[in-house]
């Protein structure tokens, strides 16, 4: 019975793709997003671009929860800054550059920014971790959208009513268009999430993983947990920044209110749902948290008829099963959705000697 997949030579240990279904899996993915662009409505784009969005931010808050084990309950906050960033810079130094090199520049500057904030952010993991982690971040997501929202920076971030955001502009092509936002996003996000899972084969990814199983015996082998914890949060963070980034320049405005406590417990329902510590788990989990409410919009319209005086029960409805997703999971399939669809993969792998 087959049991696993011979490897001979250290390159075919070391390729992302080292059997024919993941192959296939993957190029199945590509034609699938390039098809989607290509053919899909407005309102799918809509979709697709928001989930992308999100995936981003999720691949990031996998850096430290998942791979790093450091709980973190505040990414919104850079996300937020990614976001308010991006429009900053244009305001600043938009007249001195080429508009066509803006938006590589606001990009890069976002994720810069984001990252340092991370690194701040990360300092309280030396001394504290899980609960108590958890809620020193939640606090720098308060303390973040605060200062968005005084009037001090209003003539930045525009305070509490938000402001407009530039449009993007890579060489001369505007891209003013959900579709062209698509190419853009569904470019950045499968990038940067083969970044991370060739980030897992290197030193950094096994210093995180090694920190996240024990930090002690971590410590103890040599790995410094000042420097890869504090890496692990800027990645992170960076990762949230570029989310942020492109957040700016897909919506035509941003508000405070968009970067609050709900945006990351949504992030962290997603990893849960998805799968913890695995490259594929935030892209389920982030199919699944934003599919659900739409469901429950369109199924709640059914029922009622598209009566606008029952909207008012249906946030409620979309917290509940948000809750009751992640309860399902953890009591169930704590490994998420990836445990699930790992299975399946292995079975077709194996056949026709899978039992």
């Amino acid at each position: 019975m087959i049991t696993g997949n011979l490897k001979s030579t250290y390159a075919a240990d070391e390729q992302v793709f080292d059997n024919r279904n993941k192959k296939l899996f993957f190029a199945a993915c590509i034609l699938f997003l390039v098809g989607l662009g290509l053919f899909a409505n407005d309102y799918v784009i809509l979709m697709a671009c928001r989930m992308g969005l999100m995936l981003i931010a999720v691949v990031g808050l996998n850096v430290v929860v998942g791979y790093t084990g450091q709980m973190s309950l505040g990414h919104a906050a850079f996300v937020a800054v990614g976001a308010y960033t991006t429009v900053v810079f244009y305001h600043l130094v938009g007249p001195y550059f080429p508009a066509g090199i803006m938006t590589i520049l606001a990009f890069a500057v976002a994720i810069a920014v984001s990252a340092f904030v991370g690194l701040i952010v990360g300092l309280p993991s030396l001394r504290v971790k899980g609960l108590y982690l958890a809620v020193a971040t939640l606090a720098a997501n308060f303390i973040v959208i605060f200062l968005i929202e005084q009037d001090l920076f209003k003539p930045w971030t525009g305070g509490m009513v938000g402001t407009d955001t530039p449009t993007p502009n890579l060489f001369g092509w505007e891209l003013d268009t959900k579709r062209e936002m698509y190419a853009m996003i569904t470019t950045m996000a499968v990038l940067m999430l083969l970044f991370v899972q060739n980030l897992l084969r290197t030193r950094i990814g096994r210093a995180f993983i090694a920190i996240r199983d024990r930090d002690y015996s971590a410590e103890i082998m040599g790995i410094s947990l000042l420097r890869y914890k504090l890496l692990s949060f800027a990645i992170s963070a960076g990762y949230c920044g570029a989310a942020g980034a492109l957040w700016a320049f897909f919506f035509a405005r941003i508000l405070p209110e968009q970067f609050e406590l709900t945006l990351s417990l949504q992030l962290v329902a997603a990893l849960i749902v998805g799968g913890m510590g695995r490259t594929m788990g935030p892209v389920f989990g982030v199919i699944i948290i934003l599919l659900v409410p739409e469901l429950i919009k369109l199924g709640f319209g059914g029922l009622t008829g598209g009566d606008a005086s029952m909207g008012k029960y249906r946030a409620p409805l979309q917290e509940i099963a948000f809750g009751l997703l992640i309860i399902a999971f953890l009591m169930f399939e704590p490994l998420g959705l990836v445990a699930i669809t790992d299975r399946i993969l292995r079975a077709m792998n194996r056949w026709p000697f899978a039992r």
